[in-house]
This record gives C-alpha cells, sequence and structure tokens, in this order.
C-alpha cells in the first residue's frame, strides 16, 4: 500500500447484524493500526453508541434486520437528534447491484466496499476519505457528502472541536443528482441488477 497512513488515532464504528463479519471488519482495523473500535449490531444500538462513541469512520453493512443500512445513513444524515450528520459512512455489502449503489449514494455514504472484503480494499477506502474528503451539500431533496472530491488532507486535529460545515448553496442541486459517468450509466440500462466490480463502484463515488 502506498502513501500509507497512521490511522491509529482514528475511532471506527461497525455496525453489522453477523457478528463474524464484525469480527473480520475488527480484525483488519486492528491490523491497520487503530485498536478504537466500537460495535453495534443494528441501526437503532449504532445510532445509540454514536452519541457516546466519538466515531471518525463508521463502517456499516447494507442488509440488516430490522432497519438496514440505508436507514441507519439517513438516521445519521437526516435525523434531528443526530449526534454528528458529517461522520464518514463507508457502506459495506456482497451486493453490488447498480440499483442498490445508487440508493446509497443518495442515502448519503461516502464510499461502498464491495465483499469480499480486504485490508488493501478497506484501507484504500479509508485512505480516500484522510487524503480526499468530500464538502457535505444540502439541498431540498438531499443532505450528504458531494460526489465529486476535494484535493486537500482531511484535518483530524480539531475534528470533535470543530466539525466540518456543511457546503454553502452555491453548489447546485443538479451537480448533487448527477450519477455515474454516462458509459457506466449505459450499463446500467441494460442490465440494472447486474453485480459491479470495486473499480466500477469506485468510479460512481469519484
Amino acid at each position: 500500500m502506498d502513501d500509507q497512513y497512521n490511522i491509529e488515532r482514528l475511532n471506527f464504528l461497525i455496525v453489522d447484524d453477523n457478528k463474524h463479519m464484525t469480527m473480520l471488519v475488527k480484525n483488519l482495523i486492528h491490523a491497520l493500526g487503530s485498536r478504537n473500535v466500537s460495535e453495534a449490531n443494528d441501526a437503532a444500538e449504532a445510532f445509540t453508541e454514536l452519541t457516546h462513541f466519538p466515531a471518525d469512520i463508521i463502517i456499516v453493512d447494507y442488509q440488516m434486520q430490522p432497519l438496514d443500512g440505508l436507514d441507519f445513513v439517513r438516521l445519521v444524515r437526516t435525523g434531528s437528534d443526530s449526534p454528528n450528520p458529517y461522520v464518514p459512512i463507508i457502506m459495506l455489502t456482497g451486493h453490488t447491484e447498480m440499483s442498490k449503489v445508487m440508493n446509497a449514494r443518495d442515502a448519503g455514504v461516502n464510499e461502498f466496499l464491495a465483499k469480499p472484503l480486504s485490508a488493501t480494499a478497506l484501507y484504500a477506502r479509508i485512505q480516500k476519505i484522510i487524503t480526499h474528503p468530500r464538502e457535505f451539500v444540502k439541498t431540498r431533496i438531499y443532505f450528504g457528502p458531494d460526489r465529486r472530491r476535494i484535493n486537500k488532507k482531511w484535518d483530524t486535529s480539531e475534528r470533535r472541536k470543530n466539525p466540518p460545515s456543511p457546503a454553502t448553496a452555491a453548489t447546485a442541486a443538479a451537480e448533487v443528482a448527477s450519477a455515474a459517468a454516462p458509459n457506466v450509466t449505459a450499463a446500467a440500462d441494460a442490465d440494472e441488477e447486474a453485480g459491479l466490480s470495486q473499480s466500477e463502484l469506485d468510479a460512481l463515488f469519484d
């Protein structure tokens, strides 16, 4: 892995109702250098955990019961009592159909990580969050990270004292609504439920 960053001080919240997957993600985070990991078995528990655990990055599974990953992301982004609507969120799933990926984008996730999971793939998503953070956009129908990245490093030194602010109204709703590149969109029209590769997912989130 090139340009490695020390993630020792970062706090991770894992949200997954599969204990085996939770343990796998936790072990990978430990291997990457951070010991500050909290766990939640469902969306409601995770939302409560977020009120007293200062998560810097959340890794949430798409499919959970009774509330799924999308429900949790919406609670974090737009809930009136959300402790941190700006926290970076990585969506983890084995279902990479275009419709599910777009739903995750519309809910406000920062990154989309396909299973099977590896340390390299997980670190790549974390690295993107650190080195290329997204401004947040608020429109009539959307609140969440902008799809265009900003070329600056994420300063965590004062992340809790000075949380990031939403983007100004200068970012138009059309920019938020812009989906994948034309060639990816065309492929989705032809076979919407075909699973996407990680490289195709990255194209959607860059």
